[in-house]
């Protein structure tokens, strides 16, 4: 496509939807001699979240052009940000921008083989690097400095040494990148102009700068990685986002700050060049619109409904997410996300003063205390004492298989149990019923209000008898020997145990998993565990 191009169609592909370009004059120049060299820089810091997409189908624009772009992961960068990622986390935290961004980019078909991939630390150590960091250190002020920052370096009231070096090295990227221009947001416009005053003044050319607007996110602020309300993961369910976009600011005839619309405007146009509201016949049929300013006016008149507006980009973003949802189900990124960012529980020490023997880790409510392990029925009778009770054999990898008595008898058959493989809470206090001790629990989706419709829960396909099975997101706990009975542990995460839409078993939205994949059951969609 670049080939067909002039380069006057080239430069309004490179900036449209932009807030801002500085050196306008400067790119068309490059654009009539040869291709542009852009990079796009980011912290790894927080987890990336949908916004993203913005910049990224700007990438998808620039490689339309016939840029060469490069994609900066700046480790370095997110250490002197006043600490968001200790170095520990660096290098885990690269690897998954990495591989997320990199999913991103294929779920809305950009070819990766045409962008360069550059971590910070690989060239911000060398030596003409540091000498530069320190040529630079001695002619900007530490006004100049801690203002250039002020919009994307945290703020403190004593702030450190580090953040005043930020702005700098990002202005001295652009040289050891070798690029023509550099892309963010508007929010680092104080950045780019710092790179303009002093660059020149080490003996190295000014870059032009494209500046993207701030999205506004959910709540209608800045999307922000610090906060949870403001944004959508993107390893987020389905259930998460609809959740989250239920939520969001979208008020009727509101196109301010409308996090819900922007997403329209700046992700779902550039990529698609159109958008579909999906609404009932009788509130007008769905309707198909292919410019942005059509969306908007109908909006603000009225003439499409918030509720409408949501439900037709949960779609559209769910399409987006699901390749990178899928990628993340392998064993080996699910591993790299939750060491990447650890859940804040694990870490926290036990409070000061709490009394031995009752409070700290033991007392937490995790789902890791639960013993959930895969089991295969290995035979299978009715009750001797009781015909409403089946007496099950199960195979969970021990020496001896466990005896079982469960209630399934009015909704299995034997033949149907025999050989299945199935779920079994292993640590609850063995109970007598009807005179024969039941020594685990079989897990079953049951809905509430109609007692007749249970269903055995399933394990992925090729799962073997003793089986750990863990929430998403807390593998590494340990389950306790035996839950106590008294303390209710059992009793109180089984609340919060559900079936979703799609009818995979889920513990406050995090899926149940083995190290194959997810826990289903075969109908019972909004159902509970028990």
């Amino acid at each position: 496509m670049a080939d067909q191009l002039s380069p006057d169609q080239k430069f309004d592909l490179i900036t449209r939807n932009l807030q801002e370009v500085l050196g306008e004059e400067k790119l068309k120049q490059v654009l009539k001699e040869r291709e542009l060299r852009v990079y796009w820089g980011t912290a790894t810091t927080g987890k990336p979240h949908v916004a993203y997409f913005v910049p990224m189908s700007k990438i998808a624009d620039f490689l339309k052009a016939g840029c060469e772009v490069t994609i900066l992961f700046a480790d370095l960068h997110a250490y002197l940000d006043n600490m968001k990622a200790p170095w520990e986390l660096l290098e885990l935290r690269v690897k998954y921008y990495e591989q997320v961004i990199k999913a991103m980019l294929e779920s809305i078909g950009v070819p990766l083989d045409k962008l360069k991939f550059v971590k910070g630390t690989d060239y911000q150590l060398s030596r003409e690097y540091t000498l530069d960091v320190y040529r630079l250190s001695s002619m900007v002020t530490e006004h100049d400095a801690k203002k250039a920052g002020a919009e994307v370096v945290k703020q403190v009231e004593h702030p450190l040494l580090s953040g005043l070096l930020y702005p700098g090295l990002q202005a001295l990227d652009e040289e050891y990148l070798k690029v023509d221009a550099q892309f963010g947001g508007v929010d680092q416009r104080k950045i780019f102009t710092l790179a303009e005053k002093y660059l020149p003044s080490l003996g190295y050319a000014k870059r032009a700068h494209l500046m993207n607007p701030m999205v506004p996110g959910l709540t209608g602020t800045k999307m922000s990685s610090s906060e949870e309300e403001s944004k959508i993961d993107l390893l987020d369910s389905k259930e998460d986002v609809k959740k989250k976009l239920k939520k969001a600011f979208c008020e009727p005839g509101n196109i301010q700050n409308n996090g819900v619309l922007s997403f329209v405007k700046f992700v779902l146009f550039p990529l698609r060049g159109e958008f579909s509201i999906k609404r009932d016949p009788k509130f007008g049929g769905d309707k198909i619109y292919t410019v942005f300013e059509d969306v908007e006016k109908d909006f603000a008149e009225e003439l499409i409904h918030p509720g409408d507006l949501k439900a037709s980009v949960e779609g559209a973003l769910n399409q987006l997410l699901e390749p990178i949802r899928k990628k993340f189900e392998l064993p080996e990124l699910r591993k790299l996300t939750n060491q990447a960012y650890p859940d804040p529980s694990k870490t926290k020490t036990g409070a000061k003063g709490a009394k031995t023997g009752g409070g700290g880790e033991d007392d937490e409510l995790v789902p890791s205390r639960l013993d959930i392990r895969v089991g295969k029925i290995i035979s299978v009778e009715k009750h001797p004492d009781a015909d409403s009770l089946y007496l099950e054999k199960i195979d969970v990898g021990e020496a001896e298989a466990r005896t079982v008595v469960s209630g399934l008898v009015a909704y299995v058959s034997q033949e149907d149990l025999q050989d299945r493989m199935v779920l079994l809470l292993c640590n609850l206090k063995p109970q007598k019923m009807r005179g024969i001790e039941s020594q685990a629990m079989l897990l079953c989706a049951s809905i509430e209000g109609d007692p007749r419709r249970v269903e055995p829960l399933d394990p992925p396909e090729g799962s073997s008898p003793g089986e750990r099975v863990f929430v998403d997101g807390y593998e590494t706990g340990k389950a306790d020997e035996r839950l106590n009975p008294k303390k209710k542990v059992w009793e109180k995460l089984q609340v919060d145990l559900t079936i979703s839409d799609e009818c995979v078993a889920q513990w406050k939205d995090k899926r149940l998993m083995t190290k194959l994949g997810q826990i289903t059951c075969k109908t019972l969609k909004g159902g509970n565990i028990s």
